[in-house]
């Protein structure tokens, strides 16, 4: 099996078996795009896209919390100046993509059975995972549980092809791979960013702090970051906002004039994913390993993601603490993975 094609298959490939058995229940997965309110289809002002300065300087970089050995030790860095989004790529900017390149995302390109053995053919339909709230307690050892692969669904049909962008122009771009993310970089004449610029702009030039945003989960009593907050996977309460993604620039700028760089969507970031890679990383602009490795997935290509989702609480995944990584195959998405863009200078 090519390994670049490998679409974190121990799950998707398990979540594709479910197809059929999901037909049934898609209809009740179509939900709304997670507001506590009414989006609606009434007009929407379009954001403009936006970069940030990021002046160059030095700073600690991972974190010290046992809780996520692959970002330690902490070390010191020092980078060069750079642009960045001031937030994440939204569906508005993805479409000018698209209308401008006519290009297929992957979950919307046709499966081939050789990555999926074992799976019938009539299985094999583009799609992607949604976050589907189980009907009773689950446990946290089985993300299965809470992901499926819903056929159909892709960046336009974001819970699945009964759902729309409608009234979402401003919201994060999502079922979008690490080959997407790329791809629509190049056409807009950025780059992805290595994974110590991302950790230098979401610190904000805050540094060791155990949030990105200061120590307090919630400063002054306001929740800060689309995050989950309830009993995950099964109630989320909705507290600061919403029960799903959130429009860009819906909560308060970092000090650098950054938005949403911890939770909402995951981020990709340019880097090949290794466990050991903070122990020899070079003190001065890294760009990641030469070469991607997951234990849990030897064989799986994945590149760094960052920053956390809607789906990260004090429960379960809560990588939007500082310092934190994430990882992700380089041909998988989901309704939770977006990306941001950078460039070197004007």
């Amino acid at each position: 099996m090519n390994s670049g094609k490998i679409v974190s298959y121990i799950i998707q490939a398990a979540l594709i078996m479910c197809i059929a058995a999901c037909k049934n229940r898609q209809a009740e997965t179509i939900t709304s795009a997670g507001t506590k309110g009414n989006v609606g289809a009434h007009a929407v002002k379009i954001i403009k896209p936006k970069m940030v300065w990021i002046a160059g300087g030095s700073f600690e970089m991972g974190t010290a919390d046992p809780m996520f050995p692959d970002a330690q030790p902490v070390h010191k860095v020092t980078l060069k100046g750079f642009l960045m989004d001031e937030h994440e790529v939204t569906n508005a900017e993805f479409q000018e993509f698209v209308k401008a390149t006519n290009y297929i995302t992957i979950a919307e390109q046709k499966l081939d059975p050789k990555d999926y053995p074992g799976v019938p053919a009539e299985s094999l339909v583009p799609g992607s995972a949604v976050f589907t709230v189980p009907g009773h307690k689950v446990s946290l050892e089985n993300p299965l549980q809470w992901w499926q692969y819903i056929a159909g669904a892709d960046w336009k049909h974001p819970l699945g092809p009964n759902s729309t962008l409608s009234g979402l122009d401003n919201y994060p771009a999502v079922h979008i791979s690490y080959e997407d993310a790329e791809a629509y970089a190049k056409w807009a004449g950025k780059r992805l960013p290595s994974e110590a610029e991302w950790e230098y702009a979401a610190q904000g030039g805050k540094g060791n702090q155990k949030y990105y945003w200061g120590n307090e989960l919630k400063p002054g009593g306001k929740w800060v970051a689309n995050i989950y907050q309830g009993d995950f996977p099964t109630s989320n309460t909705g507290d600061d906002g919403f029960v799903g993604i959130a429009p860009v620039k819906s909560y308060p700028a970092n000090d650098f004039g950054l938005y949403d760089m911890e939770g909402n969507v995951w981020e990709w970031c340019n880097d090949f994913y290794r466990s050991d890679y903070y122990s020899h990383s070079p003190s001065s602009n890294p760009t990641g390993p030469d070469e991607s490795y997951d234990a849990d997935e030897p064989n799986a290509v994945k590149r760094v993601q960052r920053g956390g989702s809607f789906l990260c609480s004090d429960q379960y995944c809560v990588r939007y603490r500082r310092g934190s990584r994430g990882k992700g195959e380089v041909r998988s998405g989901s309704n939770n993975l977006g990306f941001r863009c950078v460039k070197d200078s004007i």
